[in-house]
């Protein structure tokens, strides 16, 4: 069974233009082509990249945020209450006040201790400036090296400038070394996000991350299999393109840069607008879709191709609808924070962190301070001395 599967994966039918078998991919007359088993070395790549990304971060990347004033702020613990963990875990991060009440009889507390024991748990949990900037640090990096690889891969190939050349001699077309270097690279880099997704800040879009990272990786794989590597190369290049503006203005958002965050800002906007929603669709969809059946019928894989295409295309006009409303807020001077971000202050948490600041740094100290208690509802009953305070000097 496991064979036939193979097969039906394999078949030719599915991945090649009728007329070709993969003997006619074999490498020979000094033409080198892609295969699967080139993909393999892409799994302990990306585990690389996650062990330069953790020493990029800690040794390079942390010194510079320091260096730019940016310091992790360090929040009160909330304590440790396996009834409330559970829920938190389980079912709410921000429950209501119904739930706060049942919550409260469970764990033998105050409504109000509850309250404050979800605020500081919330806030254990919020992703600080120092783990953003580093995070954006490290994929400004790569996209930077990626592009400028990219660019210095394909200045001098012809089907940079004109797409018809994509398809001239398909598929008996030649892997280069640099073509290898970059599809490896990139994928792995994919990879790599994939696996950190767990321990990366999370975002509104983290779903749509995660569909555009699949369907990277679905791309470039077919693309690579099926020789589909000068289209592939091409939308590699575009997309790092405003990729690495986007990483760089984050970086002097996080520093408080605020001048030089707008200039990036609205660089990336344009470039972004321009590639992703201009030449993306107008010329490379364009390329794949007009151009290849003037030179075989239509298969599977020519299908297949375009319809990953098209959901990165979605995802990017989804994409542009976040930057358009940030560059609305951007014009009326309301923004304060990437669209794409997580509702991290959650309602009252901010002024409540003060609050419990106040309360900390106004703590009993000593057997000689009245303790505050709570009643159900969170309000003040009494303030009871302690049973060994003498108040006056005639009663003891």
């Amino acid at each position: 069974m496991f064979d036939t599967l193979y097969e039906c994966f394999w078949s030719e039918r599915l991945w090649l233009p009728v007329g070709l078998t993969w003997a006619d991919l074999e490498d020979k007359e000094g033409r080198v082509y892609a295969k699967a088993s080139h993909l393999y070395v892409t799994l302990p790549y990306a585990l690389a990249f996650l062990l330069i990304r953790y020493l990029f971060e800690r040794w390079i990347a942390t010194p510079l945020a320091v260096s730019a004033g940016i310091k992790q702020r360090i929040y009160l613990k909330a304590e440790e209450n396996s009834v409330l963990e559970f829920y938190y875990a389980t079912q709410c991060r921000n429950p209501a006040q119904a739930d706060i009440d049942g919550l409260s009889k469970k764990s033998s507390l105050s409504t109000r201790q509850v309250e404050r024991w979800f605020r500081r748990r919330r806030r254990q949990d919020r992703p600080g400036v120092l783990k953003k900037f580093t995070e954006a640090s490290w994929r400004f990096v790569f996209y930077l090296s990626a592009f400028i690889g990219g660019m210095v891969a394909l200045h001098d190939k012809e089907w940079l400038y004109d797409t018809r050349e994509v398809w001239t001699g398909f598929p008996k077309q030649t892997m280069l070394e640099s073509q290898y270097w970059y599809y490896v690279l990139e994928m792995s880099f994919y990879g790599c996000l994939l696996f950190s997704v767990a321990f990366d800040v999370k975002r509104k879009d983290f779903k749509e991350q995660i569909i555009h990272h699949l369907a990277t990786l679905v791309l470039l794989s077919f693309s690579w299999c099926a020789n589909y590597i000068r289209v592939g190369t091409l939308v590699m290049l575009i997309h790092d393109a405003s990729d690495v503006l986007l990483e760089s203005a984050k970086l002097f958002n996080y520093a408080k840069w605020e001048k030089t965050c707008k200039t990036l800002f609205v660089l990336f906007a344009i470039v972004f607008m321009v590639t992703r929603l201009i030449i993306f669709p107008f010329w490379l969809i364009h390329c794949t879709w007009v151009y290849p059946v003037l030179y075989y019928p239509a298969f599977f894989g020519y299908y297949f191709f375009n319809i990953m295409l098209v959901v990165l295309l979605c995802l990017h006009i989804f994409w542009a609808y976040l930057i358009l409303r940030m560059i609305r807020k951007f014009m009326f001077g309301t923004l304060t924070k990437d669209e794409r971000s997580d509702n991290e202050e959650e309602d009252g948490d901010e002024s409540s962190s003060t609050q419990d600041e106040v309360e900390q740094r106004h703590k009993p100290a000593g057997p000689l301070v009245a303790d505050k208690k709570y009643d159900e509802n969170g309000g003040t009953r009494s303030l009871s001395p302690p049973e060994n305070i003498c108040w006056s000097k005639t009663v003891c």
